[in-house]
């Protein structure tokens, strides 16, 4: 009775619960960073393991440019974090958000920060497609919190 009561189910990591999704982001700036910049462009790698048939959950990384308006210096953000989707059905649209760490490249004068970036989008078997607002929280920025509205694409690479 006590080993069936701890027993705990384990997850099997297949290619039909768990992939590698790889895409692009292109966002516009809002709030302070839209003074200093006109254009974010970035790369999304996830690593997604579905839990159910409708949560999938996974860690996230990647790298967003920002190009900077003239007398500015254009500057970029490595964020690490992890990441919760909501899929009501197989194919349709799902809602999620990342939640994690932004790391700051290319200048001295901003610090790293707490990111979130809520998502709602469509995806099917092999790709994701989405907007999103994405905030970096900082407490040493000159001009505030980097925040940027946009839209992304992710393909899915399907573990063997």
């Amino acid at each position: 009775l006590s080993a069936n009561v701890f027993a705990q189910e384990t997850t099997e990591i297949t290619k039909k619960n768990s992939w590698l999704k790889a895409g692009l982001t292109l966002g516009v700036p809002v709030g302070d960073l839209k003074n200093v910049s006109n254009l974010g462009m970035g790369v999304d790698l996830k690593g997604q393991l579905m839990t159910t048939n409708h949560i999938g959950i996974g860690l996230t990384t990647g790298y967003n440019h920002f190009f900077a308006k003239e007398g500015f210096k254009s500057f970029g953000t490595v964020p690490l974090g992890a990441f919760i989707r909501l899929y009501p059905d197989y194919k349709g649209f799902f809602a999620g958000t990342d939640l994690g760490y932004s790391f700051t490249t290319g200048t001295t004068n901003n610090s790293s920060g707490v990111y979130i970036r809520p998502q709602l989008g469509y995806h099917n078997y092999d790709w994701n497609v989405f907007a999103f607002y994405n905030n970096d929280f900082r407490t040493k920025i000159n001009g505030g919190n980097l925040q940027y509205a946009g839209v992304g694409f992710n393909y899915n690479f399907r573990f063997n």
